[in-house]
């Protein structure tokens, strides 16, 4: 009985390893704006081959506008807050 309970302990154990590993780290719009910084210096001191601009560039664009966005989007949030706040 006691073999049987430190069978279990241990999947248990491992289970809850495999889980918290598992679960990835998130990203937030604060890394992101950082990767757009690091993308655009990278860009500035030649790191990419001229045929892999056309992609970087790509990519560059799209998660500016993504960002700007979001962004667009707390600051209507933040209106709507204050204009009900306001009312209140």
């Amino acid at each position: 009985m006691a073999k049987a309970n430190q069978a279990e302990e241990v999947i248990d154990q491992a289970t809850e390893q495999a889980t918290e590993q598992s679960v990835p780290e998130s990203i937030s719009l604060n890394d992101l704006q950082l990767l757009l910084q690091i993308v655009d210096l990278a860009s500035k001191r030649g790191a990419f081959q001229g045929a892999e601009l056309t992609q970087v560039g790509g990519i560059f664009d799209k998660l500016n506008a993504f960002l700007t966005f979001v962004a667009q989007q707390q600051a209507e949030v933040a209106d709507a807050e204050e204009g009900s706040a306001e009312q209140e």
